[in-house]
């Protein structure tokens, strides 16, 4: 294994032998025949990746897929049936927090006893003690029976002790939900030292963002099998073709007939389209779908429609992309995400969320053309953008102003994606010719700001 990996795992598998009666388990222990009175449930089938130092790993899939298996297994709670696990340095699993802790001891009592349990000295632990509690935040609680805490008081404290372990290798299944924004936040700041530090992180979460935007790369697992290894958002990508492939489309109940009769055109006169030939070149672009759609064209312009990927802060830049629909659609949904320099998505909107007409039941072999206004107000800096199409079903759309956006955003069918459309800068303002900034941190937002003078009541008497 070589110095610079964290974790090796190699053809890994973990195979459950399920018994329907008690009594089978006792018949196979006794029995001398091959016949088995088991089933046998994989929950992992063959799992390979290595982990460096310093890398923030995800693993993503649906419930039931093997994710936290995996994660016992390498925190060595869990045997493997088959396949090699190697780990280099010393692990700090939040897996299950707060075991370990007694409900009758006060939250003090309860850091030294889980410092030894994980391994610390008594002497570790108290030259950590300021510290961990600093970061659980909880106040006087320190010295009440943890029994007493509410759920958040007492996850922020296992969650801080095992933070403060300063292990090479450091395990989070669900963890960073617990408490509120703030502790998040000082959560993630954590994280963020330890992987400077050079520990590997693994995480776990249903937060797909928070994969995408604080891991290197990712894992897909679906039923024990090894879907995908690589980018983190091309994971998220395919975690969300694969999680409505198992969903039925189109609803028997809902469906409509589709022809070319119901068919709306575009206005093309609308949209000034620049001319094909000024269009970026997807040769090369990778395009995630499962045959739904294709892109076959980008650019991106500024305001006179002129093609442009250098910006100023405050310039609008007018996206205009192309699918053409390998399969016939009733609503389609399209959209733009921007991303900085460090992967975090500073904006995304579709077409669902604006209040325009959208054509409707289109047949297979039409092209969508759609027209993207966002007007820059971020920080400079380099942007990469995402471009999407999805579709709905009309029964969904019509329903749009009564139901939560989670409910209508489940229904969304996802065609085809590009994560890596392209590029374009931002500059800072100008000003009569001088530079200026508009505004602190990743967004402006709307607001305004006035003051005002009070005199105190003895300079008005003067």
């Amino acid at each position: 294994m070589s110095s610079d990996l964290a974790i090796s795992v190699n053809s890994l598998s973990k195979c459950y032998q399920i018994y329907e009666k008690p009594q089978d388990r006792l018949l196979q222990m006794l029995s001398r025949s091959k016949k088995q009175y088991f089933k046998e449930f994989w929950a992992l089938k063959d799992i390979s990746f290595e982990i460096e130092k310093g890398e923030t790993f995800g693993i993503v899939g649906r419930n039931g897929s093997g994710k936290s298996t995996l994660l016992q297994i390498l925190a060595g709670t869990l045997a493997q049936t088959s396949g090699a696990v190697t780990v280099n340095g010393r692990i700090a699993a939040l897996l299950e927090l707060g075991s370990g802790f007694n409900p009758d001891f006060t939250g003090r009592e309860n850091v030294f006893l889980n410092g030894s349990i994980l391994g610390l000295t008594k002497q570790d632990i108290a030259s950590r003690y300021d510290e961990i509690v600093e970061f659980a935040d909880i106040g006087e609680f320190i010295d009440q029976p943890v029994k007493t805490y509410s759920s958040g008081m007492f996850v922020r404290l296992a969650f801080a002790v095992q933070a403060h372990i300063d292990a090479s290798i450091v395990i989070i299944d669900e963890a960073l939900a617990v408490g509120d924004v703030f502790f998040r936040q000082k959560c993630y700041s954590r994280l963020e030292q330890l992987r400077n530090s050079g520990a590997a992180v693994l995480i776990v979460s249903h937060s797909l963002p928070d994969i995408e935007q604080y891991c290197t790369r990712a894992i897909l697992l679906d039923h024990g099998n090894q879907e995908f290894i690589g980018s983190s958002s091309e994971a998220v990508k395919k975690y969300y073709l694969l999680n409505q492939s198992t969903r039925q489309y189109w609803s028997e109940k809902h469906s409509v007939e589709l022809s070319e009769n119901h068919h709306q055109p575009f206005d093309l006169q609308e949209f000034s389209v620049p001319p094909r030939e000024l269009f970026l070149d997807l040769s090369g672009k990778n395009q995630v779908n499962q045959g739904g759609a294709i892109c076959t064209g980008i650019i991106l312009c500024d305001n006179k429609n002129q093609p442009c990927y250098s910006f100023r802060q405050g310039d609008e830049a007018i996206f205009y992309y192309e699918f053409e629909l390998l399969t016939a659609v009733e609503i389609p949904i399209c959209g733009v995400v921007l991303k900085n320099d460090r992967g975090i998505i500073v904006h995304g909107k579709n077409s669902w969320q604006v209040n325009h007409d959208l054509p409707k039941a289109i047949v297979t072999g039409s092209r969508i053309l759609s027209q993207h206004k966002i007007t820059l107000n971020l920080q400079p800096g380099e942007y990469t953008f995402e471009i999407a199409l999805a579709s709905l079903e009309n029964f969904w759309w019509q329903k749009r102003e009564h139901v939560s956006h989670e409910e209508i955003s489940s229904q969304f069918h996802r065609l085809c994606c590009l994560p890596d459309a392209g590029s374009f800068t931002i500059g800072f303002a100008s000003k009569d010719g001088v530079s200026v900034l508009t505004h602190h941190g990743i967004a402006d937002l709307p607001g305004d700001i006035r003051s005002t003078c009070i005199l105190q009541s003895s300079e008005k008497e003067n």
